[in-house]
């Protein structure tokens, strides 16, 4: 290889490790690109509800607040003196089924006219006021009607379904063509229907396991599910689907229901979530 040639390959040698040299000290002077946030994926929370809720398959039948206020709907109205009372009920129910696990509620009493409906209903529209709850309140006392009590719906709402619980159980409709929203926000009703003589087999059968797993699973944690009873002391009906709900609440008159009627409740009521009694009507 001739000296002119070896000069050459040199040079060109030199001028490449200069090149590289110049780039690799320009590239140290750039700033590096700002990593670009990456959007976290919205997550879709089935148990996050849209609270402007909007009934587009269960029947929407709003309800005179005039009505609602003289048949003792009084937890819509906060200037009543018991609305406070409710709210307390409210939260130690809240706490008590969070605590569960559960979404479900038995409402029931040793004797008929302790106020057990009165409180199941009133419950309902307290925990429906809650910022993140909605309410499904079950009319489960399928009796024959008693003197001054025929059903939540038409007693507290004034509304006189044709179709009700009964007609689930006998296989005559299905859940979406008996609920109702009686103008309350985020609050469904579904009414006891026709009364039936046989309604302990009834509430016992599979069909009344299946309307509870629904309405329990179908719905997520913040939708409170309340069954209104009849009562223990009289029916056996309470009995034999309060083993699967969450808890029970036992409404207690004041000056009427006695110890050995609550020991005799806490003896039926065995093995069963009691979350606790509710004293009422006390001067």
């Amino acid at each position: 290889m001739s000296k002119l040639k070896k000069a050459m390959d040199k040079a060109m040698a030199e001028r490449e490790m200069a090149d590289d040299a110049l780039f690799e000290e320009q590239a140290r002077k750039v700033p590096e690109p700002a990593p670009i946030p990456r959007k976290s994926a919205e997550r879709k929370d089935p148990c996050v509800q849209n609270f402007s809720v909007a009934y587009s398959q269960t029947r929407v039948q709003p309800v005179d607040p005039e009505v609602l206020k003289q048949n003792k709907v009084i937890s819509l109205f906060h200037d009543h003196q018991m609305a406070d009372h409710l709210k307390t009920l409210r939260t130690q129910i809240l706490n008590s089924l969070e605590k569960l696990g559960g979404n479900t509620l038995l409402i029931t009493s040793a004797h008929p006219g302790e106020g057990k409906t009165f409180m199941a209903i009133n419950l309902g529209v307290s925990i429906a006021q809650e910022m993140d709850h909605t309410v499904a309140i079950v009319d489960a006392d399928l009796r024959k009607p008693a003197k001054d009590h025929f059903s939540f719906s038409l007693d507290f709402f004034g509304i006189a379904p044709e179709k009700g619980l009964s007609d689930y159980l006998q296989g005559q409709a299905e859940i979406e063509e008996l609920l109702i929203n009686p103008g309350i926000p985020k609050m469904t009703i579904l009414p006891a229907g026709r009364s039936m003589a046989n309604s302990a087999e009834h509430l016992g059968s599979p069909r009344m396991e299946a309307l509870v797993r629904e309405m329990r699973e179908r719905y997520c944690r913040d939708r409170i599910v309340i069954f209104d009873s009849p009562a223990l002391l009289v029916s056996a009906d309470p009995m034999v689907f309060a083993r699967g709900i969450d808890g029970v609440l036992l409404v207690v008159e004041a000056e009427k229901t006695t110890p050995a009627d609550l020991k005799r409740c806490g003896e039926l009521l065995s093995g069963c979530n009691i979350l606790g009694t509710v004293l009422n009507k006390a001067r």
